[in-house]
């Protein structure tokens, strides 16, 4: 058997009140209820009116963003006056399509204007002092930016003294102090509680765009097209699809599959994802498809290639350059291979432990810097931590990108170590950064300070978050369908993760030119059903009976669709018990005195027990001493009398069974305190210790690392076992500290104990 990824399931807790309440409402399936109310739709109108995003009342643009009028009117101006005018864009897929479609749009509307993207290489990321330089010496009067600018500080107030009109269109943080432009467009300026909040650069481009052309009354033809675009964008830089962005995407997707755009048809038919006839276009085809191929050509290519294929209206041309975003995907694809492949061995020959790390930050020479964000996303995936990953640009300056965790926010990270960086941007997910090699060092010892102050030992795993726990026998057609209805799936709306136990692996094979990937069927309660496992060929073979978490899909062969699961996590399958301690008599309860004093006053058979107990020299007693547990089976009249605690056992339970099997007179207790080891140690034994076996005592496996029955299936529940019928359990952390106050009790308080037993 293979090693298993090291995750930690979550299943999010719900009211199971107001779970049936919405389900009867609905007439919908309970784990259909279930992945609602994890959504925060606790009401049958609240699901409603997220099945169907165009209802919902949107207040107008103009009332929600301050200086939209007056962008507005100064664009206007500028086209009726002539001005040249310059958008300053950025080269991932949010910022291409963004200028693209102010490009078109203004171009539409009459207005003289060209764009320029800052060199990935040599520049960096968002509008300089040489851009501003560049239009100001061009005769450009307004420099409109676009998915940048917001803290642009020095270049703005550049472009300000020149006599630059300064438009910003922005998506990112906000920082302290805002630049000086003349209008200022961002998301994050409006309350959170606005459904434009979450908008992406390329929506706030769209909302500009749109606004100009209901004042010059030239909508109409450009609303389609510029939708289109914006669901690109969109779903590409992976922006939230709730609020706006849900109607938006929603109504691109069904409208894309037959654009006017020539470039979107040729880069669809590049990518093989042109749907079905009269059906919508699925964020996954655009996610892993379109913007795959947009992206890679702003890491490593010329942004000029997208923004073409984007606005061009020849169809030949238009087939040239999704050839080339073709060509520059697949050498994209080759590099993030090679990278992953050398930063893993890396970490493998330098014996790097997420665990003891908190944080992984790996800088290695020659990486090509436009794919590492990429390869953090994946390291992310294996190890379970946030990831800060750099290339030398020379001898003496590093640059890198960031990715995290759920429980950590890769921004004020970089916010709190920025007396060390260069340059540094970012929001909570994800990040980019600069910084001299020399604070290489002091910088990766306070990103790990930074993460062990917001982060928990529990949290330095992949994360799985379930939706719902479902057999195979409700994986039906209608099931699926009622799922589909939560389209489209993305960040802040994921594709639901279900999860069934007891599957049974019938087949399993590698998938895949090297067998990166799995192929398998599985059987619960005699229902089959296929399935593959993305990028986990290194964990073949898997165990034959797993708990499985994943996807529920589709896959179509000679004509033929039938449901698919992907696998997103795998689990043995456990079953645990506590053996129930026999009867037993109350023993009387006393401090344990020096062992010197005590044991010569001993007779008969005594039972010496406890963490770091001592083995008694023969000469001090005569009585015949057991160790840990009575060496044979003691007869029916024969018992140890003398029960010695050194320390006491980890629970109530394991008391009893040592009263139960030793039926001692007197119990003598000690203060002796166990050494228990680290939550991450524990959590690793414990996993190694399922790989053996899926029957689990929990008495005797407790006893092995000296915590109570309840602490391990606290564990065992962050692994991601359910454990159904076992009492409820706090964090791993909190039944840690519950479990020391239980170390320090004392004979008075076992005997307290003891009487609510009863004689049994």
């Amino acid at each position: 058997m293979g090693a298993l990824p090291p995750q930690r399931w979550r299943l999010p807790p719900i009211d199971p009140e107001l779970c049936e309440a919405l389900k009867e409402a609905l007439g919908c399936d309970a784990a259909l209820a279930e992945i609602y109310l994890r959504r925060g739709l606790r009401t049958a109108a609240a699901v409603e009116a997220f099945l169907k995003p165009e209802t919902m009342a949107l207040p107008p643009p103009n009332t929600v963003f301050a200086d939209l009028d007056l962008a507005v009117e100064l664009l206007q101006q500028a086209i009726a006056r002539g001005d040249k005018m310059r958008i300053c864009g950025d080269y991932d897929a949010d910022g291409m399509t963004s200028t693209a479609l102010l490009l078109r749009a203004l171009r539409h509307l009459g207005a003289d204007i060209d764009y320029e993207i800052p060199s990935r290489m040599h520049e960096g990321y968002g509008i300089n002092e040489r851009i501003v330089q560049e239009c100001y010496e061009q005769g450009v009067k307004l420099i409109l930016t676009v998915d940048n600018g917001i803290a642009a500080l020095e270049p703005i107030r550049k472009a300000r003294e020149l006599g630059l009109t300064v438009i910003v269109t922005d998506h990112h943080e906000v920082p302290p102090q805002l630049p000086p432009a003349h209008a200022i467009l961002n998301p994050k300026l409006v309350p959170a509680t606005s459904p434009y909040h979450s908008v992406a650069g390329v929506g706030m481009a769209y909302i500009l765009a749109l606004s100009l052309a209901q004042r010059l009354r030239k909508w109409r033809e450009l609303v389609r097209p510029l939708r289109e675009l914006c669901t690109l964008g969109t779903i590409a830089d992976l922006a939230p699809l709730t609020g706006v962005n849900r109607r938006w995407v929603k109504q691109g997707l069904q409208t894309l599959p037959t654009s006017p755009l020539v470039g979107v048809q040729a880069l669809m038919q590049t990518a093989g994802c042109v749907p079905a006839e009269n059906t919508s276009l699925t964020p996954a085809a655009v996610g892993f498809r379109l913007g795959p191929r947009i992206n890679a050509v702003g890491r490593i290519g010329d942004p000029q290639v997208v923004i073409d294929l984007l606005t061009t209206e020849d169809a030949c041309r238009a087939q040239e350059l999704a050839a080339l975003c073709e060509a520059t995907n697949r050498r994209r694809q080759e590099l993030c291979t090679e990278i992953e492949r050398e930063a893993i061995s890396h970490l493998e020959a330098t014996g790097f432990d997420p665990q003891q790390e908190w944080v992984l930050v790996i800088v290695r020479p020659n990486w090509h810097h436009g794919v590492i964000g990429i390869v953090a996303s994946r390291l992310v995936e294996r190890y379970g931590i946030p990831v800060f990953i750099g290339t030398y640009e020379d001898e003496t300056t590093i640059r890198g990108s960031a990715r995290g965790i759920p429980e950590f926010h890769v921004f004020e990270a970089l916010e709190a170590t920025k007396d060390l960086l260069v340059k540094y941007g970012g929001h909570k997910a994800a990040g980019g950064f600069s910084l001299r090699t020399d604070h290489l060092a002091p910088w990766r010892d306070r990103l790990r300070e930074f993460a062990q102050a917001c982060l928990k030992a529990e949290d330095l795993r992949p994360l799985v978050t379930l939706d719902a726990e479902v057999s195979f026998d409700q994986l039906t057609w209608d099931f699926y369908r009622q799922v589909e209805q939560l389209q489209p799936f993305g960040i802040e709306n994921p594709q639901p993760v279900f999860c069934t136990r007891g599957v049974k692996i019938l087949e399993q094979a590698p998938l895949g030119q090297q067998g990166e990937h799995l192929k398998l069927t599985l059987e619960q309660n005699g229902q089959k059903m296929s399935a593959k496992a993305w990028r986990w060929g290194e964990f073949f073979p898997l165990p034959t009976r797993v708990d499985i978490a994943y996807h529920l899909t589709t896959h179509t062969w000679n004509g033929e669709t039938e449901l698919e699961l992907e696998l997103k996590g795998v689990k043995p399958t456990l079953a645990w018990y506590v053996p129930h301690p026999p009867s037993h008599p109350l023993p009387r309860w006393y401090p344990l005195p020096p062992l010197t004093t005590l044991l010569p006053q001993l007779r008969d058979h005594v039972l010496l027990y406890g963490y770091g107990r001592p083995h008694v020299p023969p000469n001090l007693t005569t009585a015949t001493l057991h160790y840990d547990r009575p060496r044979v089976q003691l007869t029916a009249g024969v018992r140890c009398r003398t029960l010695i605690l050194w320390s006491l056992p980890p629970s109530a339970t394991h008391l009893r069974w040592l009263l139960a099997t030793a039926r001692p007179d007197v119990v003598y207790v000690g203060n002796q305190q166990p050494a228990i080891a680290p939550l991450t140690t524990l959590i690793l034994a414990v996993q190694n210790d399922l790989r053996e076996t899926t029957q689990v005592n929990l008495l005797a496996l407790s006893q092995t690392y000296w915590i109570a029955p309840r602490t391990l299936v606290a564990i065992l529940r962050h692994l991601g076992y359910s454990c159904e019928d076992f009492a409820p359990t706090l964090a791993p952390t909190e039944e840690l500290a519950r479990l020391q106050r239980w170390y320090q009790l004392q004979a008075k308080d076992l005997a307290r104990l003891a009487q609510t037993w009863g004689a049994s």
